[in-house]
């Protein structure tokens, strides 16, 4: 039976830290000969680049698909696709917009093709595997299985991002706080829901100082997705407060780090300055996004 990395929720216990494992050792070739379809609904930088080069070092043949070419649902089915991809390809990685494609494609081809999320509405679990990893080159020489107690306050519109971030860290045993405005906070139930994880701790605030307080890291998104450019004015002046900035820092850990999944806008979610100093790891959070996403597919391909 093929593995899928669709929501971190979902993978069996122990998954994540054999991910995570597999990431920081040295790639095999466990894709000799095989190609991967990586199909692309929006526009990305990191996550096509990171796949790509994950995927030719662990031997095989990157093919891009953007959403024009095969029109989810409009030029054909989800299920039809998932049905032509499986001839060609042993795991289909995408970037959609709607959650429902993976529940869909899992059920038509789950037996044939691997499927991995790299970003849906609900979840980005491949972000939030590059996360742990560089939360862990930081704090605990690598090993992810001792981030047990670190504190991470995720500041600002709670988005996808925060949810896998949030689901993996409690899996991990960390002290997660979730700290935005009501309209903005973590939605109710739906997919990668941290509230259903009974490791580490959840809280959730609708104070920027309170959710930094105390904080190892503070974490930041953007305000304003692809998407949802309509709602800037809206979003600006009522996310103002949880902007990331020395003031707002000075309340977290005296050493503590900031991360950003990008791109980032200076001056909105984060300032420059910010983003910019020594307690920035967002490079190297780039850095891990081919380390997560090697580590996810040899999760897939060992054993399975």
């Amino acid at each position: 039976m093929k593995r899928h990395v669709v929501t971190l929720e979902e993978l069996g216990e122990g998954a994540l830290a054999a991910i995570c494992s597999y990431a920081l050792e040295e790639p095999r070739d466990v894709l000799h000969g095989q190609g991967v379809a990586l199909v692309f609904e929006q526009p990305s930088l990191r996550t096509r680049s990171s796949s790509a080069l994950a995927v030719r070092a662990l031997g095989g043949w990157p093919m891009f698909i953007t959403g024009d070419e095969i029109g989810l649902d409009h030029r054909e089915s989800v299920e039809d696709v998932g049905r032509v991809l499986a001839e060609y390809y042993s795991v289909c990685a995408l970037r959609v917009r709607d959650h429902g494609v993976f529940e869909r494609l899992v059920a038509t081809v789950g037996d044939r093709l691997g499927v991995i999320n790299l970003l849906s509405r609900a979840a980005h679990p491949t972000q939030a595997i590059a996360d742990v990893l560089t939360m862990a080159e930081h704090f605990t020489a690598g090993r992810v299985e001792d981030l047990a107690g670190l504190r991470v306050a995720y500041v600002g519109d709670v988005t996808n991002v925060a949810r896998s971030l949030a689901v993996a860290l409690r899996r991990l045993g960390a002290e997660v706080v979730l700290g935005a405005p009501d309209a903005y906070q973590l939605a109710a139930a739906g997919p990668e829901d941290p509230r259903r994880i009974e490791r580490g701790s959840l809280r959730l605030v609708a104070s920027a100082r309170e959710a930094v307080a105390g904080a190892h890291v503070v974490y930041t998104d953007s305000w304003i997705s692809m998407g949802l450019e309509a709602e800037r004015a809206e979003r600006l002046a009522a996310l103002g407060e949880f902007q990331v900035t020395e003031e707002l820092l000075a309340g977290a850990d005296r050493a503590a780090v900031v991360m950003h999944c990008l791109p980032a806008h200076r001056g909105e979610e984060v300032d420059a300055q910010v983003l910019d100093s020594p307690r920035s790891l967002v490079w190297r959070q780039v850095a891990h996004r081919v380390s997560a996403m090697r580590g996810a597919l040899r999760w897939m391909k060992e054993d399975s």
